[in-house]
């Protein structure tokens, strides 16, 4: 099992309980594929580094799992579809 850590930035203008079930179906999908989430890191809003889809903030999240190598892929073709979803990126951990 190689160890990796989600960074997902949420669409700002989103409230609690859609933000929250964002967070929920990322979960999901680690599970769906052979992952286990070991930790995940709410910053909260945060500015953005530069404007995005016309958007100046976002909810940031870090969410570190362990899986298999296939799984980080497979992840990031259903991250990338989602609509609250502005940014992600998945790196690999080193041991």
């Amino acid at each position: 099992m190689n160890k990796y850590e989600l960074a997902l930035v949420l669409n700002a203008k989103l409230e609690d309980e859609p933000r929250a079930a964002a967070v929920e179906k990322v979960k999901e999908y680690i599970a769906r594929f052979g992952g286990t989430v070991t930790n995940i890191d709410e910053w909260g809003k945060r500015r953005l580094a530069y404007e995005v889809q016309k958007m100046r903030e976002g909810f940031y999240y870090f969410i570190q799992f362990e899986s298999d190598s296939t799984c980080p892929n497979e992840l990031e073709h259903r991250v990338r579809i989602m609509e609250p979803v502005i940014r992600y990126l998945i790196v690999k951990q080193e041991a």
